[in-house]
């Protein structure tokens, strides 16, 4: 007996269950996503700068890395957003984000050439949201607050003017 070797690593995508990867692992390791151009590195560290300026700019927010990506959280401990640059190999350049309940479903439903449920954390109910054509700031900039009110403490948000936007 070998021990916990025999347990395939946590973060391949062969170690998670089906219904986590149904939506992107079509079983020859590749993705169900249409293929489109990759952004060029100048495009992606624009959107990344862009991205930073909307997500600092909510309260108690500070940028680390997380699992090797740019992610942000509320008080330095809770994780609202991340910024994913062809994780694994997915071909995806996008963000995944906490989302009110029933969010994800609704709008991968509505649109799933840019809406999808991330590995990993999708079962929490995050959405993940493609980045490879223009981008609508002001539908990312919503997505984004609403991403950060629903991981973010009842306080943070009444001292925002957000609580009520929150529990809409």
């Amino acid at each position: 007996m070998q021990g916990s070797n025999l347990r395939p690593p946590a973060c391949k995508a062969g170690a998670l269950p089906a219904e986590l990867t149904a939506r992107w692992d079509n079983g020859s390791g590749t993705c169900n996503h249409p293929r489109v151009g990759y952004p060029s590195a100048t495009q992606r560290k624009a959107v990344l700068e862009r991205l930073r300026t909307v997500c600092l700019a909510l309260p108690e927010t500070s940028e680390r890395p997380s699992h090797g990506a740019p992610s942000f959280f509320v008080r330095d401990k809770k994780c609202f957003l991340m910024l994913l640059d062809d994780h694994h190999g997915d071909g995806r350049f996008a963000i995944w984000c906490a989302a009110p309940p029933g969010d994800q479903q609704l709008l991968v439903d509505a649109d799933p050439q840019r809406f999808f449920v991330p590995p990993y954390v999708g079962h929490r109910g995050w959405l993940g949201v493609l980045l490879h054509q223009s981008v609508d700031w002001d539908e990312l900039a919503g997505i984004v607050e609403d991403a950060f009110c629903a991981v973010a403490p009842p306080r943070v948000l009444e001292d925002a003017g957000l609580l009520r936007a929150a529990e809409d």
